[in-house]
């Protein structure tokens, strides 16, 4: 199995492809502008994080909608990479009115295929000033927190996975089961 890390300049890229290869996948970051022959063998793909503000600073993703809109693989966004998930598929984005740094409760309404298993409740870690403002047409909403009410949405026909929240970080409860699953639905 083959899952890329598009880098979208996050400072826990790295942790992302660390966290996949440690639990047995051939992983690879990749540029975000890479062509999409260079990606053609993935069997998913994770948009990382990143220091761009999605609101104003769409062009620092790169490729992104090309693979949106061309692969038909599961593909997971993180921060960031969830933002333009969003914006993507028609959501608005902007800044937050209550960005989020740090510990927050996550409260789970509907666990689709990437939160199989998790509890109704968990910590995670943030690092965000922008977020989705409102679930794009086609996606369910998943998760919230008191002060994100999208944290997670997600469209099992697309195969879009978007979480606001960090899984690969140390401090984020079941992070690591967060990856499972997204590896399950990667499979071939």
């Amino acid at each position: 199995m083959k899952i890329y890390v598009l880098d979208n300049g996050g400072q826990w890229t790295h942790r992302e492809w660390r966290v996949l290869r440690d639990l047995g996948v051939n992983a690879e970051i990749k540029r975000n502008d890479s062509e999409i022959d260079e990606l053609i063998d993935a069997d998913g793909l994770v948009l990382s994080g990143g220091a761009a503000s999605i609101a104003y600073e769409t062009f620092k993703l790169g490729n992104t909608a090309l693979y949106l809109e061309k692969m038909n693989i599961p593909i997971l966004g993180i921060c960031a990479g969830a933002q333009f998930i969003g914006m993507y598929y028609g959501a608005r984005v902007g800044p937050a009115e209550h960005p989020e740094f740090g510990k927050v409760r996550i409260s789970v309404s509907k666990e689709g295929s990437l939160l199989k298993g998790l509890p109704d409740e968990f910590y995670a870690w943030e690092s965000h000033n922008d977020e989705v403002k409102e679930v794009p047409t086609h996606f369910e909403l998943g998760a919230s927190s008191e002060t994100c009410r999208i944290q997670y949405f997600f469209s099992e026909s697309l195969k879009r996975y978007a979480l606001q929240f960090h899984p690969e970080v140390e401090h984020t409860q079941y992070g690591t089961n967060i990856f499972k699953n997204f590896i399950d639905l990667c499979a071939p």
